[in-house]
């Protein structure tokens, strides 16, 4: 019993070692980005010379600010998580559903190897279409925003499709049981008793993939991204991001004010990936809610 004691303790001790180190480690980071970028948060930062109300109208175009790299990342997050929910969850469904011994395995085996590919692989992928469609199909296809979002579409689908599946999987065998039992069908019980039961994790696939679209530059420097494109004015146009502006100026700054730039844009990145968490959130906790609530 007392060598159980001493390893239990270890075990507590060691999660809060490493709990600590964690977040010490989370603080040390946005610490040293808000130390060395603070100074130039400011609406010049975001809006350059235009006026911020004409910026936002649309009226007015912004030369030397964030707002379009802002903006594209936005236009990018979103579509890339609306290309990728509608897939991720109905394989997901399939598999924890549908799926047999055999295309289980199949599948799994096929999507544990896509989670851990490289986004760099994933970009020359997006990069190789778009080449194969300019040449075969249409001049006016060329690196866009469309590219971008369906290739960052496809880095994230993993995320979303083991967190359906895990959360569908999870669900307890007398509430699988219940609907079926009272008569409804099984594509009923999917829609109206397992679907709003693993909401909440489907919702943190999906949280996963918000912060993965938002962050990753190896496929959007290959499929679209580009330094000075304004805002996205359509689909199949160039457009800005925050994470490749963040590269671009941290590997080429002629000045130290044009670095403390690039750190004020990671911070305003950072808020903007938590400000999406806390919306997915907002969903989660309010669609929840209403799925549980009784009559």
């Amino acid at each position: 019993m007392k060598k159980v004691c001493i390893a239990e303790r270890m075990v507590i001790v060691f999660s809060w070692a490493a709990g600590l180190l964690l977040v010490s480690s989370v603080l040390l980071i946005i610490g040293y980005l808000v130390w060395n970028g603070h100074e130039s948060i400011t609406l010049s930062l975001l809006f350059g010379e235009a006026s911020p109300l004409g910026a936002l109208l649309l009226k007015e175009r912004v030369f030397d600010g964030l707002f379009p790299a802002l903006a594209g990342t936005v236009v990018l997050v979103t579509l890339s998580i609306a290309w990728a929910i509608p897939v991720g969850i109905a394989t997901g469904i399939y598999l924890a559903e549908y799926a047999g011994v055999f295309s289980r395995t199949a599948l799994n085996l096929v999507f544990d190897i896509l989670s851990g590919m490289p986004s760099i692989v994933v970009g020359l992928f997006g990069f190789s279409l778009t080449v194969f469609l300019h040449r075969h199909y249409s001049d006016a296809i060329k690196p866009c925003i469309l590219v971008s979002s369906l290739a960052l579409s496809f880095l994230v689908l993993p995320y979303i499709i083991r967190t359906t599946q895990t959360a569908l999987e999870g669900i307890p065998r007398e509430t699988r049981l219940t609907a079926l039992a009272l008569g409804a069908t099984r594509l009923q019980n999917i829609a109206l008793v397992l679907l709003p039961r693993s909401f909440s994790g489907i919702m943190s696939g999906v949280i996963l993939a918000i912060g993965r679209c938002a962050e990753d530059t190896a496929v959007i420097m290959l499929t679209g991204a580009v330094a000075s494109a304004g805002l996205p004015r359509s689909l199949l146009s160039p457009y800005e991001a925050l994470p490749f502006y963040i590269y671009y100026i941290s590997s080429q700054y002629s000045d130290p004010d044009e670095l403390s730039r690039g750190y004020g844009a990671a911070i305003i990145l950072v808020l903007l990936c938590a400000l999406l968490f806390l919306l997915a959130l907002g969903i989660r906790k309010g669609v929840s809610h209403v799925a549980f609530r009784r009559p």
